[in-house]
């Protein structure tokens, strides 16, 4: 039975190109996860967008002498064309400056307002001395009061995990200039959070099959929660929609607040562009949906606290009760799919440090399916993990162009040469049933792991199928049967059968090299689907034209399923599917790389 399942990607903020370190987090799992489920049948809404508002934009548009607007555009065209290079098949990728955004923002919010969960309060404001802009929480760092930890940010200890006000700190620094800020009092609105500790805590107690690192670090949180401010003192955001409040030049939501709306607003934005604008309610009012959010550990509050609140206050289903708002019961997040984090040299990737791996970069000189595999064979899924171009190298040599590549090109160029087609197994042996056996059962065994976001242990699974293929063909040696053609042909066919299984297997992980496969077996039409960049009107602000991402990701032929092979299917001379690389490359990388050792 089809599952409607929504894929919720985390936001990139579009101050800048995207490294390998962020798409290791948000961008390669949450493809290889809602391609799975669209070959299983079920009914997928793959969403994101980029994150524009807020400090960070408004800090490198002053870097580069552009208007806020004019960075965000500028990054939102760069990001989409990593994200597009790399495969990524969102539904919708959109951001977060669009009408339809605006809209459904103050949307949610009324809701809350409505239902008791967001309050004024007067606080205390940081200040930039020297230019008397606000700074937000997160761009105040100091010393946590709760643990002593160096480093702490104006919103929270990455340490501790607690709340904090900048405000708390001990020895404040702006992280933009190093000043000591100044604190003012200024009145905003804040998300009562301690509203919402037992219908929370209730929610988070039925999760028990939730990944470890979120369900602990969440439960923590649950414990000491504090009123959290949603709006700021700041020009560039989502006005709020209230009396009073509306005409401020100076009060804006603040970024997360819209930002983790953004899931939700996206889908509507989809749905008003398909033509049927309610068809979002089959993926947030419907209780058989299935939603999965996606990104690296350092937004797990944000999702697994944050989000649902907000969802819960909607809702009326806070601890204060309350009525449902403009889009009835939205629906709840049902699995959080955080990862941990990428590495160069142990530390994180570091733009200003120079210590970065640009997608851009990868994808020219290397292609997206070797970065892909990476990341889902030996990326941070559940503990940091180090990049290094040792590994990389290895990876793709031995098992991308020695293991499957080989498998392939060798079992295709042998029909060729000696059928010119798909042979007739007309003298199938038990090794044969064996090992098409062993491919079939790969199918529930992969999908089971895919379908829990175990990515390592599903493409392990997999190319244990490709393995065993290779075992096959050196065991046989088809090449020594001239003499018995008949032996010959079964022996190909079955290569050739599992050959088919194993690039289903492994589309989700390799989408690019997929559809080559399939067309050398004969195959025509598309096979794994890719996204297309397109410039777009908005549908609320005139004269606004905004890219997004988007595909026809309903016709693709590929299915989770043994599809047999059809014999007499002309094969030509195949090509080789992925460049071996100098070991060389292993030691430093590519002249434009970091050092990674």
């Amino acid at each position: 039975m089809s599952t409607p399942v929504l894929t919720a990607v985390a936001w990139p903020y579009a101050n800048g190109p995207r490294h390998i370190g962020h798409v290791s987090g948000f961008g390669v799992p949450s493809d290889v996860f809602s391609r799975y489920q669209r070959m299983a049948g079920n009914r997928v809404l793959m969403v994101s967008g980029t994150d524009e508002h807020g400090t960070p934009i408004t800090v490198q548009a002053d870097k580069e002498g552009l208007t806020s607007q004019q960075t965000a555009d500028k990054y939102t065209r760069q990001i989409g064309n990593d994200l597009q290079g790399l495969g990524l098949s969102y539904d919708l990728f959109t951001r977060t400056t669009t009408g339809n955004h605006a809209d459904v923002t103050q949307q949610i919010f009324l809701a809350l307002h409505r239902n008791g969960y967001v309050v004024p309060k007067t606080t205390r404001g940081a200040i930039s001395p020297s230019t008397g802009r606000t700074l937000p929480d997160r761009y105040v760092e100091g010393t946590c009061p709760i643990c002593g930890y160096d480093g702490a940010r104006g919103d929270q200890c990455d340490n501790c995990g607690n709340q904090l006000d900048a405000a708390e700190l001990i020895n404040p620094k702006s992280r933009i200039n190093g000043e000591t800020p100044k604190f003012v009092e200024t009145e905003h609105y804040f998300l009562d959070l301690p509203a919402f500790t037992k219908t929370l805590g209730d929610w988070l107690s039925t999760k028990t099959d939730w990944r470890p690192n979120v369900l602990n670090f969440t439960k923590n949180l649950i414990d000491d929660m504090r009123p959290r401010p949603i709006t700021r003192d700041l020009d560039w955001g989502v006005k709020i929609p209230l009396d009073g409040w509306r005409d401020q030049p100076m009060k804006r939501f603040y970024v997360w607040f819209d930002a983790v709306i953004g899931y939700f607003s996206a889908s509507v934005e989809w749905a008003r562009r398909s033509g049927n604008p309610d068809a979002w309610q089959e993926w947030w009012n419907n209780a058989d949906a299935r939603s999965y959010y996606f990104m690296g550990k350092d937004n797990i509050t944000f999702h697994a606290q944050i989000w649902p609140a907000l969802l819960f206050g909607h809702n009326g289903e806070g601890d204060k009760g309350g009525e449902p708002g403009k889009y009835g019961k939205l629906h709840l997040p049902d699995e959080i799919v955080s990862s941990e984090f990428l590495t160069m040299s142990g530390s994180k990737f570091s733009t200003s440090r120079g210590r970065v791996i640009y997608v851009e970069d990868f994808l020219r000189d290397f292609g997206p399916d070797t970065l892909r595999y990476f990341i889902s064979v030996a990326g941070p899924e559940t503990q940091d993990t180090d990049f290094t171009w040792d590994e990389f190298v290895r990876r793709t040599n031995f098992e991308l162009a020695n293991e499957w590549g080989n498998l392939v090109n060798r079992s295709i160029s042998m029909a060729h040469k000696n059928v010119g087609s798909i042979p007739r197994p007309e003298a199938p042996a038990p090794a044969d049933e064996e090992l098409k056996a062993l491919s079939r059962k790969a199918f529930d065994t992969v999908g089971a792991h895919l379908a829990r976001s175990r990515f390592k242990q599903a493409a392990g699974e997999a190319m244990r199928v490709v393995t065993a293929a290779n075992k096959y063909l050196s065991d046989q040696e088809p090449w020594k049967l001239k003499d018995d053609p008949v032996r010959r042909d079964s022996v190909l066919h079955t290569a050739l059968q599992v050959v088919s299984d194993a690039n289903t297997l492994l589309t989700p992980f390799l989408p690019h090299s997929a559809q080559k496969i399939h067309e050398a077996l004969g195959g025509t039409g598309v096979w794994a689907a890719q996204p297309e960049l397109k410039e777009v009107e908005d549908l609320d602000i005139a004269g606004r034209v905004n890219p997004i991402l988007t595909g026809d990701y309903a016709s693709e032929q590929a299915k989770w399923e043994s599809k047999p092979i059809e014999v007499g299917t002309p094969l030509a001379k195949p090509s080789p599917l992925f460049t071996k690389l100098d070991p060389e490359l292993g030691e430093n990388g590519p002249e434009w790389a970091p050092i990674t050792k």
